[in-house]
């Protein structure tokens, strides 16, 4: 299947599944259907439910890659496995900490991936139907327009950093000697937000602590597409077959990542 081809076929299927499962559900879900998973890390109904539509689809474009979606793996971790072959990897309601809250932003990120790299990513935003794609050497889209990143411009640069899944240790390190070099701003809790934001010209570089396949294949694919950079801190690229790796830096440029990875590696 050609990317455009490719892409039409993702985009139609993320938009049925926001617009049948995941909106519907939006401002509307009993205390039954929220569950907890883990310390912040709340699962819907609608999670639930998004992820076995986003399976089928996935199977009927091709039925020949396995499929590593975030509650399935939650539920059985050794189909982790599979991302060491051609596969699917899906975050069927990226931002349910949002969603489960009433509030955006929430958004479904689909990543195609073989031998532990991403080659595809998709992004979809379920409250405003905004569109991300790219394709390994291809550059990226939005709403099928060029992305090219841009940072923000401002001095001190913008900085979502994601302190949630740090030790206190590395919070007070980041406090100290990364936090007074930028202008701070809140994480969105959503990845599928952040992403786009970092070539928006919105934010300027992000640091996140936890770094599960579901939530970075897409965006850091994407993000590098559009000529923005996602790296380990010590500079290796990410690969989604080191799901247990923690830490990541994401930029707007090469010269915004090497300047906070600089003060990263100071802590």
């Amino acid at each position: 299947m050609h990317d455009s081809e490719l892409d039409r076929a993702i985009h139609g299927l993320m938009e049925g599944v926001a617009r049948d499962v995941i909106l519907p559900r939006y401002r509307n879900l009993s205390a039954s259907e929220i569950d907890q998973k883990g310390a912040d890390d709340p699962v819907t109904i609608a999670d639930r439910e998004a992820e076995a539509k986003l399976r089928d689809g996935l199977a009927r474009i091709d039925g020949s890659l396995a499929f590593v979606g975030e509650e399935a793996a939650h539920a059985a971790p050794s189909s982790l496995e599979a991302l060491n072959k051609a596969c699917w990897i899906v975050d069927p309601l990226d931002g349910t900490r949002n969603f489960a809250a009433g509030k955006g932003p929430f958004g479904i990120l689909v990543a195609r991936a073989e031998n532990g790299v991403a080659q595809s990513g998709w992004i979809y935003d379920c409250l405003t139907g905004r569109f991300c794609s790219a394709h390994r050497g291809k550059g990226a889209l939005i709403d099928g327009e060029r992305a090219l990143a841009r940072p923000s411009g401002e001095a001190p640069p913008v900085a979502a950093i994601s302190l949630v899944f740090m030790d206190e240790a590395r919070r007070e390190a980041i406090r100290n000697h990364v936090a007074p070099q930028y202008r701070l701003v809140d994480i969105p809790f959503c990845a599928a937000e952040q992403y786009p934001r970092l070539a928006l010209g919105e934010n300027d570089v992000s640091i996140f602590e936890r770094t599960l396949v579901w939530d970075h294949a897409a965006g850091v694919l994407w993000l590098e597409e559009a000529g923005g950079m996602a790296a380990r801190p010590d500079g290796r690229p990410y690969r989604v077959s080191e799901w247990w790796t923690n830490g990541l830096i994401a930029a707007a440029s090469a010269e915004l990542w090497h300047r906070l990875a600089e003060l990263y590696a100071r802590m």
